[in-house]
């Protein structure tokens, strides 16, 4: 080889990848390499936007001018997305790295390609941009991750064929599944000892004593997309055979409130789960239909109390009740400046989360709940919660509205007939 071409060669990623680091041949506008804790999915998504910014020369134009870096957070997305030792900038030849513009959060390159950085906890600011390519990082692990991979879509509408590579470690979150599943959708996979050549010894023989046969190893280290957390109250399949195409005339429907008590992108979310029921018979007999959840976060106190009457009209809804443990009566109160005459009802948690959740879980047991269509993030959290409580990010807001919606609808009401026990002697 001639000497230009051995400086080259190092940066001719095709010749050193490995077979999980290359999209597939056949067509595709999004490509999901799931892979385990140091697979080199990083590597591979700064790879693929140097295939796709570079030219024949560094001045000449690429396939992509316009693109999107999008990381948990902005931190995240320029030391290791950018500025990683397997980032943009160290996996480019000197003469075509890009300049990285720190107070723009903006990448530049000679041949005029500009990426702009993002973080998923503000998915608006993908609003107004555009672009032709994207580089998503870490999906699986993002707080908001539905509402700014909605909004990336959206500003994909440039060039040709607009492509999104997803690097990440599969967790089992509805928007990955549902990514998963999409026929434009291909995807590579790879454990963690895939990359072993470049892992340092110790780190595989200790992480492999420690999680090795464990669902966190599968998870974190194998590369595997978890269906289920083991032990949880709920599981997918039989939630999916829960699911009905509408429910019949309803007796009583209920709009519960899991209240945040704070405000901002960062908070929890408030939960807000519409149910009904058909009461009907005796008491074993009832059935209960969740209609609808209309979860918001980030809105102010008295936003998401009108979020909560918004639900109660349009599901002509009898009373609205809440957990007021934390709120006091801030729920009501706030409920009442926007609607005096709401018919409210203060629940007041005496036991932890999974103790509430176990009853509700019987009931799904015995057939007795049914499930419309669109409440994936609510069943999401249900899959994690477990007796040792909820396994997930965050706080299981959806589920602990459903939890009271229920329990007023069923529980409580059957529990006040049953009979009394007779007294020892």
């Amino acid at each position: 080889m001639s000497e230009p071409a051995l400086l080259a060669f190092p940066y001719l990623f095709e010749a050193w990848a490995l077979p999980h680091q290359l999209p597939p041949a056949k067509p595709w506008r999004t490509w999901v390499i799931l892979g385990g804790r140091g697979a080199g999915k990083t590597r591979a998504g700064a790879e693929w936007i140097r295939a796709q910014v570079e030219g024949a020369t560094p001045r000449m134009a690429g396939k992509a001018r316009r693109l999107a870096l999008i990381g948990e957070t902005y931190d995240q997305v320029r030391d290791v997305m950018i500025q990683g030792d397997s980032g943009i900038l160290a996996c480019s030849p000197p003469d075509r790295r890009p300049q990285w513009k720190a107070q723009e959060r903006k990448l530049l390159w000679a041949n005029g390609a500009m990426a702009q950085a993002f973080s998923a906890h503000d998915p608006e600011a993908l609003r107004g941009p555009q672009f032709d390519t994207a580089w998503v990082d870490e999906m699986a692990k993002w707080r908001r991750a539905r509402e700014a991979w909605d909004m990336l879509q959206f500003s994909l509408r440039l060039g040709q064929d607009p492509q999104v590579c997803v690097t990440t470690t599969p967790r089992n979150v509805a928007v990955l599944r549902d990514l998963l599943a999409a026929p434009s959708t291909v995807q590579t996979h790879a454990p963690t000892e895939a990359n072993r050549a470049n892992l340092a010894p110790s780190f595989l023989t200790e992480v492999r004593a420690r999680y090795g046969g464990s669902r966190l190893g599968r998870q974190e280290l194998d590369g595997i997309l978890l269906s289920e957390v083991e032990g949880a109250f709920w599981q997918a399949d039989p939630l999916s055979q829960a699911q009905v195409a509408a429910a019949p005339p309803l007796d009583r429907v209920v709009v519960a409130v899991d209240p945040a008590v704070s405000a901002g992108k960062a908070s929890d979310a408030c939960g807000i789960v519409v149910a009904g029921a058909v009461l009907q018979g005796p008491v074993q007999n009832w059935q209960a239909y969740v209609l609808a959840d209309r979860t918001v976060q980030g809105l102010s106190p008295l936003a998401w109390a009108q979020a909560v009457l918004a639900a109660r009209d349009e599901f002509s809804a009898d009373r609205v009740v809440a957990e007021v443990n934390q709120g006091g009566a801030l729920v009501e109160n706030l409920l009442r400046q926007v609607d005096p005459l709401v018919p409210f009802h203060a629940l007041h948690a005496s036991r932890g989360k999974s103790a509430r959740a176990e009853p509700v879980s019987a009931l799904y047991e015995q057939r007795r709940v049914h499930h419309l269509a669109g409440l994936a993030e609510l069943e999401e959290q249900m899959c994690q919660m477990t007796p040792q409580g909820f396994q997930g990010q965050g706080s299981p807001d959806r589920l602990d509205a459903l939890v009271w919606a229920l329990h007023e609808l069923i529980l409580a009401p059957a529990s006040h007939l049953r009979l009394p026990r007779a007294r020892v002697l």
